[in-house]
């Protein structure tokens, strides 16, 4: 196999084979690149509605706990 490819000129190499690699498997990398991207944009999400619960939560507490009944 080695000898196969250095006998091959620089341009097959360097820019046939890469975007033959695309081709076939550019679906592929799409997918796996759009699931990582859509995952931690819900770890985002689910980050900051945490967050905002907490902070709601502590600002209810406390306002409620300085109230004298």
């Amino acid at each position: 196999m080695r000898e196969i490819f250095t006998e091959l000129p620089w341009w097959v190499k360097w820019i046939t084979v890469p975007v033959i690699a695309l081709v076939v498997f550019g679906g592929l990398i799409a997918s796996v690149v759009g699931f990582v991207i859509g995952l931690l944009f819900k770890a985002l999400v689910f980050v900051a509605l945490v967050g905002g619960l907490i902070y709601v939560v502590r600002k209810f507490t406390a306002s409620s706990s300085s109230r004298d009944w």
